[in-house]
């Protein structure tokens, strides 16, 4: 026999083969040996590089057989040591005959409970051996594998002893080796209501979908009896009594205090070991009055007291009845994934079994969060980011963000590091924060002050193309993580609110900054009502930044006390919204295509043409596109094809499968020209086309002047020309941003008036004297000089390689 655990053998009571394989029997001088035919080669040193074989059998004809144990301390008990039939044993490794010891592994306890033999448990709690097995009494059992090895080899009972390595199961906490050893346990007859578990189960909603019929719906289909006893001091106690004479037979099970007060005549104030082991009476049962009713010595899987949570947290049934018939099923419970065969199985164990209702509602299951080297996040192992040193230096908002917004709120794993907390401060927090600084800096210098429901008012009496949007875009952000928090989705709902920033901050905001500084009053009441809004709607995601900025806004108590926002409180207008985002679309193309050129956004150029089907759509937003591109013109066309053809590609390792030999044809059209795209449909040799069987995209006739838009939108072709008269503008602009910067470096209000000093070359002077005007419009300049300037002076580039100094002095 072999096996990788000799400690175990003293315990033998059986030998398992596998039927199917052949085995052998050959002889040597030292005796016969029995062992898988597959295995002779690899025993050649011990059994001689041919052995003779004496007789051929398959696996199936020796179960049955009887033979001695290498040890004889169980000799003779019922059914033991026989062959027995395992599909488990395997010809890799070993001789292809397993030793069994049923107390200490499952597989060796199921075919053995199958033949009837009874387990022998000779290792004790701390893992001794026992003096049922008399040479190893007290010894542990990791360090009786040596004198077990010497005594099968001193009786000749040892064919080979090789080191083996292989995994064995180790305290997570402490890294100490571990054994499986059976034990007597009280168990939860789970199997008998399965069926009625996965019945309840279909009334449950959970997030992600696929956990009720996945992960959750298979552990419940393979569910198996719980054992909820286990063998220690601390716990609460298995609530049994059971008689000290098996002569006379009785065990007591009890619900509550008064059922023990009642028979052992005491009031109970501790159900902890050791006072509740003290309670004992005589056995009612036993005439002579000798045998003791005494309690189980084992405690509660401390899982069960988890799952008694919706009931026991209001000491149900002996009190608050009435509240927790009216607060169960619980409406809603997170936890992470591995909790589908933890909490949620629990609870929903306990609750079909007790309450044949489903425990909760709704559930989300996150994923598991990882430490920076990808392993589970663990205090032991420490690594994760420290969560204080995380709220210091970036936030708790940013923390919390990071986590509700990854995949791992969909059930996905993902590692918790710096650079997520990073990122949410760099995308979300310090946008919306500097839009809030941005509208206070400007309504406070203009002396804006309205309250949320006069600046409401206001901001829907607007006629502004821009306000429109806004407020229509906002109502769409109300409405799209409206639906996603009803339905637990966080993911998207940070996600809608991420796009909507990107719409507030780099869009309405810097499109409105004109606006701002002549202090526009319905700009400042369509932001103050927007940013209102989105605070409202973040407040559970960024509760202290949204906090701060609703109170500076409103006044009042707090963004947690208000109410969710509604929709219809804010304009629909959808059609307004998707043309001002296909504009935005637009711009950002044609933003990438200057950098791409290297045609720097404050120099001019002379057109840009939209050739799209929504030409007419979009006609209407050609000065927003001029402004934002720094174009001289902007010419929309419908007639896409004048400027770019459409290209399709066949996927034929997707294609292949569906249609067959009939893929060769539908190449060959392609090839030739022979497909059409159509109101979404795209054929070819006359087949229709399904998603994901090609690939359409545009291709541009003149590729060095155009770009594609996005979602087939049409393409943007940009006049990249630079004449000497836009190179000139372009520096002045230039000398626009470098005295913007002087303003700041002199820490300027908004509104202040300056005087201007210039210290640039002669170039740079004949552009900026042919836009004076312009220059000094932008930044609030009564006069402006050329003279040299220190190197203190605010410095910066303009046009291709020219340096330029300006300071500022307040007027």
């Amino acid at each position: 026999m072999w096996t990788t655990t000799p400690w175990t053998l003293p315990s033998n009571l059986a030998a398992a083969v596998h039927p199917d394989v052949d085995y052998a029997v050959v002889a040597t001088e030292d005796g016969r040996y029995l062992l898988a035919e597959a295995r002779l080669a690899a025993y050649a040193r011990e059994l001689g590089e041919g052995p003779e074989v004496l007789a051929r059998y398959k696996g199936v004809d020796l179960v049955g057989l009887r033979y001695n144990p290498p040890f004889d301390f169980f000799a003779g008990r019922e059914n033991a040591h026989q062959v027995l039939a395992a599909d488990y044993v395997t010809t890799e490794d070993g001789t292809g005959v397993v030793h069994i010891a049923p107390a200490f592994g499952e597989e060796d306890k199921v075919v053995t409970d199958a033949a009837g033999i009874e387990p022998v448990v000779p290792v004790d709690d701390s893992g001794k051996f026992t003096d049922e097995v008399p040479p190893y009494a007290g010894v542990h059992v990791f360090d009786a594998n040596k004198l077990i090895i010497n005594d099968l080899k001193a009786t000749q009972r040892l064919l080979r002893h090789d080191t083996y390595n292989h995994n064995y199961p180790h305290c997570w906490r402490c890294g100490s080796p571990l054994i499986q050893r059976a034990l007597s346990a009280w168990f939860v007859s789970v199997t008998k209501f399965r069926d009625r578990m996965l019945e309840l189960n279909q009334e449950i909603d959970w997030t992600p979908g696929h956990i009720k019929d996945g992960q959750f719906g298979r552990w419940l289909a393979n569910a198996r009896d719980w054992n909820i006893s286990r063998n220690r001091f601390w716990g609460s106690p298995i609530p049994v009594w059971v008689s000290d004479d098996p002569e006379y037979p009785r065990v007591d099970v009890y619900g509550s205090l008064a059922e023990l007060e009642r028979d052992f005549g005491v009031h109970v104030t501790d159900l902890h070991r050791p006072y509740i082991d003290e309670l004992t009476r005589p056995n009612p049962d036993d005439p002579t009055g000798k045998s003791v009713m005494r309690r189980v010595p084992e405690v509660l899987d401390c899982w069960f007291e988890s799952g008694s949570m919706p009931f026991a947290q209001v000491h149900y049934p002996f009190e608050n009845a009435d509240w927790f018939e009216h607060h169960f099923p619980g409406d809603f419970i997170v936890e992470y994934t591995a909790q589908t065969r933890g909490w949620f199985y629990l609870l929903h164990v306990l609750s079909t079994a007790l309450f044949d209702r489903p425990a909760f509602r709704t559930a989300v299951v996150h994923g598991t969060l990882l430490g920076g080297d990808g392993l589970k996040m663990s205090k032991m192992l420490m690594n994760y980011p420290d969560v204080r040193e995380s709220f210091e230096q970036f936030g708790s908002d940013a923390v919390r963000w990071s986590l509700v917004s990854s995949p791992v709120l969909r059930g996905g794993d993902m590692p918790v590091t710096e650079t997520g907390f990073r990122d949410a401060v760099r995308q979300i927090v310090l946008p919306l924060w500097n839009t809030w600084y941005f509208y206070t800096l400007y309504a406070g210098a203009s002396g804006y002050e309205a309250s949320p429901e006069q600046a409401r008012a206001t901001a829907l009496a607007s006629e502004h193309r821009l306000d429109r949007y806004l407020l229509a875009k906002t109502r769409e952000l109300v409405e799209t993580m409206t639906e996603a928090m009803d339905g637990y989705d966080l993911v998207a709902a940070t996600a809608a609110f991420r796009s909507y920033l990107e719409s507030l901050t780099n869009w309405y905001v810097r499109r409105s900054r004109d606006r701002f500084w002549e202090g526009d009053e319905a700009g400042f009441a369509t932001l103050a009502t927007a940013l209102k809004t989105a605070t409202e709607l973040a407040a559970p995601l960024l509760p202290m930044v949204a906090e701060d900025i609703w109170k500076g806004l409103t006044g009042r108590r707090s963004v947690h006390l208000a109410d969710w926002p509604d929709a219809s409180d804010l304009p629909a207008d959808h059609a307004l919204v998707e043309a001002m985002d296909a504009v935005r679309d637009i711009a950002s193309v044609g933003l990438f295509m200057r950098k791409a050129r290297k045609l720097r956004v404050r120099l001019p150029l002379a057109k840009v043409t939209v050739a799209t089907p929504h030409a007419e759509r979009l006609a209407p937003f050609a000065d927003l596109l001029k402004d934002e591109l720094n174009v001289k013109a902007v010419e929309f066309d419908s007639n896409v094809a004048a400027y770019s053809k459409s290209d399709l590609k066949l996927v034929p390792r997707v294609l292949g499968p569906r249609l067959g030999k009939d893929v060769q044809r539908v190449i060959k059209a392609v090839k030739a020209g022979d497909w059409t795209a159509e109101n979404g449909t795209v054929t070819a040799g006359g087949v229709a086309l399904e998603d994901g069987e090609f690939e359409l995209t545009m291709v541009a006739v003149d590729a060095e002047h155009t770009e594609a838009l996005p979602n087939e939108g049409g393409v943007l072709v940009l006049d990249t020309e630079v004449t000497p008269e836009l190179a000139a503008e372009g520096l002045a602009r230039d000398l626009v941003r470098v005295i913007q910067q002087a303003r700041k470096d002199a820490d300027l209000d908004v509104t202040d008036r300056v005087a201007v000093t210039v210290d640039a070359t002669a170039a740079v002077r004949t552009a900026v004297e042919a836009h004076l005007d312009f220059v000094k419009a932008e930044t609030l300049a009564l006069a402006l000089t050329f003279a040299p300037l220190p190197d203190t002076a605010t410095t910066g580039d303009a046009g291709e390689g020219e340096s330029v100094k300006a300071a500022v002095v307040k007027q």
